[in-house]
């Protein structure tokens, strides 16, 4: 499978930011007490992988201490490296208290008044959309359609990109009406209902940006995703460092950037009928703005 990793790209020059709802998600003190629990025990390894990636991208080293989402002086992205050679667990790794969260109020009412924000800075968008640039299919393309999944009133695709069907899916209404990419939308709750309202072998993308930290039955939506894709389809999962921690399942606030990079391909791993998931780290000025990162499959063709 080709890898799908941008150009290198210019530094484009910093412009006043824009007001934003969501932030960062590490909240250590104020998450559910199992999530105090150190990451080797979350991911059921004996040492964490992020640890062992950070050792290797730093000549042998030991480095537990890497920032967030900035990456080492050699340019190795740990982000990156940490679904290259993955050896999975045999059973899913992660438990029921996992996705518990913080607050565990109707997340309906919770996203019932509209926010006309963004959720990640204007250099982390911009990244994104030259990303999509690259690898979503060309716009107008005869008979391709994509599903923006827990969209809201923008999707960050390429200015001016249409295709014949792209469907929204969010909580919010006000705020998918909104969203003038969308051909169509649909308001549904994936953690009430994980069942998709498509038939078979649907859609040719699913996105999914800087939302896949508030499933909390993650792999019956990804097992959706794998049924409604047309084979080969093309499912991409972008995050950041920032989230509505409230919100946010216990293991994504109590875990780091590499850390979630192997959550969301385990989801596309254990889901099964996917290729082997990859990572790509395209945030656009490590340590000076928000990160951005991309975990991305394809469904299996047969």
């Amino acid at each position: 499978m080709a890898t799908l990793a941008p150009r290198p790209r210019l530094l484009l020059p910093l412009r006043r930011p824009r007001a934003r709802a969501a932030a960062p998600c590490a909240r250590r003190g104020l998450v559910p007490p199992q999530a105090a629990r150190p990451r080797r025990v979350f991911l059921g390894l004996g040492a964490t992988v992020v640890d062992q990636v950070a050792r290797m991208a730093s000549g042998g080293t030991s480095s537990r201490s890497f920032v967030a989402g900035a990456r080492p002086r050699q340019g190795v992205s740990p982000v990156e490296q940490i679904l290259k050679n993955v050896e999975w667990p045999d059973e899913f790794p992660f438990k029921p208290e996992d996705f518990s969260r913080f607050d565990e109020s109707s997340d309906t009412l919770f996203y019932s008044v509209p926010r006309f924000v963004t959720h990640i800075d204007d250099q982390a968008i911009r990244a994104l959309t030259e990303y999509y640039s690259e690898v979503l299919p060309p716009s107008n393309t005869p008979g391709v359609a994509i599903l923006d999944m827990c969209s809201s009133w923008v999707s960050h695709y390429p200015p001016g990109y249409k295709q014949e069907k792209i469907v929204g899916m969010g909580m919010n209404e006000d705020e998918l009406r909104k969203n003038s990419v969308l051909t169509d939308y649909v308001v549904q709750d994936l953690n009430v209902n994980s069942k998709l309202p498509f038939e078979d072998n649907t859609f040719d993308v699913i996105t999914n940006v800087v939302s896949v930290d508030y499933l909390t039955k993650p792999i019956d939506v990804f097992k959706e995703m794998r049924r409604i894709l047309k084979p080969a389809g093309l499912a991409i999962m972008s995050f950041s460092n920032r989230c509505f921690w409230t919100k946010a399942i216990s293991i994504w606030t109590s875990t780091g950037d590499a850390d979630h990079a192997w959550i969301v391909g385990a989801y596309f791993h254990y889901a099964g009928g996917f290729e082997p998931p990859q990572a790509v780290d395209i945030s656009p000025n490590p340590g000076r703005s928000d990160p951005m990162y991309v975990v991305y499959s394809r469904k299996k063709i047969g």
